[in-house]
């Protein structure tokens, strides 16, 4: 790849958070538009069997969600107020029905994350300086809420992800992602992260990034080099 670029985490997230699994893809050369008949096709029925499956279990029994739920806590985060990524998008789906198309690298990301009960963020990179580090806040970061320009201030003590220069990609661990980071149709390289508390995590998280290029390779294109990051290994980067 010709930039390089890096996933890590602090000392002090694998210190408080020992069982965090992570699966990191790095991505470059990716085209990303509204999404192809076939893609929506795939992503919609993979919406009516994730309703069907869950059922009647309350979202809130679901191990990933539950340890997930624990690690918002952990941080002094309430997770009925602030909820992980994967949560909202699980109870948009279940309350709601449906869960409507954005683009192409949109949908991939939440297609996998409803099937897998994980969250999966998708960071355009273009804007950042260097890779992303997920770390605990001092309260001096920047951070853009999605569609908005006005800068914010994350909370000290709460999780974030953030580039060298401190400009946050995303709050509350996976809360909300920033509006420099989101997919959009010019987005070309990005970090893709899926994450895991529970203990089954490192399983699933292999298996979520195996999905998850299979559907880049067919509907984005691009170069793609992956890996875990974990509490063995921390970082995960190109050269």
């Amino acid at each position: 790849m010709a930039n390089a670029l890096s996933f890590q985490y602090h000392p002090e997230i694998i210190e408080t958070f020992p069982q965090i699994q992570a699966g990191v893809i790095l991505s470059e050369g990716m085209r990303n538009s509204p999404s192809s008949e076939e893609l929506k096709e795939i992503y919609f029925e993979e919406q009516k069997k994730v309703i069907e499956k869950i059922g009647d279990t309350p979202l809130s029994e679901l191990p990933s969600l539950s340890a997930w739920r624990g690690a918002f806590r952990k941080f002094g985060v309430n997770p009925t107020k602030y909820r992980s990524a994967v949560e909202a998008l699980l109870r948009r789906l279940t309350k709601k029905g449906d869960i409507p198309s954005i683009n192409t690298l949109v949908d991939i990301g939440n297609l996998i994350s409803i099937r897998y009960y994980l969250p999966v963020a998708i960071f355009d990179v273009s804007k950042l300086q260097s890779g992303i580090t997920v770390h605990i806040s001092d309260g001096t970061e920047r951070f853009t809420p999605l569609f908005e320009k006005d800068v914010q201030h994350p909370e000290a003590g709460e999780v974030v992800f953030s580039d060298k220069t401190q400009l946050v990609v995303a709050r509350r661990w996976c809360w909300r992602q920033s509006d420099e980071s989101a997919a959009n149709p010019d987005t070309t390289t990005a970090v893709i992260c899926t994450e895991a508390h529970h203990p089954e995590g490192r399983e699933d998280v292999q298996k979520a990034v195996a999905d998850l290029q299979d559907l880049l390779n067919i509907y984005a294109g691009g170069v793609f080099t992956s890996g875990l990051v974990n509490a063995k290994s921390p970082i995960f980067k190109t050269d």
